[in-house]
């Protein structure tokens, strides 16, 4: 972590002090002026705990008086205005001027968790193909950090397509209350469709059987067109078959490319199309 100037008092570039900084730490942004009474009480406490905690994140103390522009920006109507910005993003923030022990717990939830960067890079890692080591980073991370719901949720999603006993036996743990269960339950659906390429015999007979089996497999290897292809064919000729499964293997898919991938825009439209005729 970067501990250099855990106080910044100021700012010329809020790009670089700021915006690019907090890809390295998390930057809390202090919005005051000095005619403030308020912001005169939380200064000094915000302060005092960043410099107990220079490891972990870094304040910029920014006077809306000299940078109106940066107050527009980030709808500053009211001060004392705090916001935590993380990877150039803000993440959370509050109003007022909160006591000290206050502070302390609204950071100890709106803070990213110790192995943040580690997490982000398993995640980069596992959008460019590099499985196994992505599996390495999680596996520590999981095994440091039991509640991290996140990495839980990617180790899930590495072994899903590879060892689907695995991937639902990791992903049981993301309860349905938690930020990751969409794509937790995602991997559950994947998890449960490739058991049948295992033993068939519970998938009761029908005329889209084959056609729907096809489509599992075609999920297994991951070529998700043919998938969404087969899956939608099914929906057209027996929309209930397997208790819905092939509308809930379309949206899995959705889930786990993300909505803003080709083949989510492309098949999106066809399987709503479908599935409301």
């Amino acid at each position: 972590m970067d501990n250099i100037n855990s106080v910044n008092y100021g700012t010329d570039n809020f790009e670089i002090d700021v915006l690019e900084r907090s890809y390295k730490v998390p930057v809390l942004v202090d919005f005051w002026a000095e005619w403030c009474g308020p912001c005169r009480v939380l200064g000094p406490v915000l302060e005092k705990l960043a410099d107990e905690n220079k490891d972990r994140w870094a304040l910029v103390k920014l006077n809306t008086d000299k940078h109106p522009e940066l107050s527009a920006r980030y709808g500053i109507r009211s001060i004392p205005n705090v916001k935590l910005f993380v990877d150039g993003k803000v993440v959370d923030g509050f109003i007022g001027a909160l006591p000290e022990n206050m502070v302390t717990g609204w950071l100890s939830k709106a803070l990213p968790g110790k192995y943040h960067n580690q997490v982000k890079n398993a995640e980069h890692l596992l959008d460019e193909g590099g499985i196994v080591e992505a599996q390495k980073i999680l596996e520590e991370v999981v095994g440091a950090e039991e509640s991290n719901d996140l990495a839980i949720t990617l180790l899930a999603r590495t072994y899903v397509f590879s060892d689907p006993h695995k991937a639902l036996e990791i992903v049981d743990r993301i309860g349905p209350t938690s930020e990751y269960s969409d794509i937790a339950e995602a991997i559950k659906t994947f998890g449960e469709m490739f058991l049948y390429l295992e033993d068939s015999k519970p998938l009761k007979e029908g005329a889209v059987r084959g056609r729907y089996l096809s489509a599992i497999k075609s999920l297994r290897s991951q070529n998700f067109t043919d998938a969404l292809d087969s899956f939608i064919d099914v929906i057209r000729k027996d929309r209930y078959y397997d208790n819905d499964g092939s509308r809930k293997a379309c949206i899995a898919i959705f889930r786990l490319l993300g909505e803003d991938h080709e083949i989510t825009r492309k098949y999106r439209p066809v399987f709503a199309s479908v599935l409301y005729a």
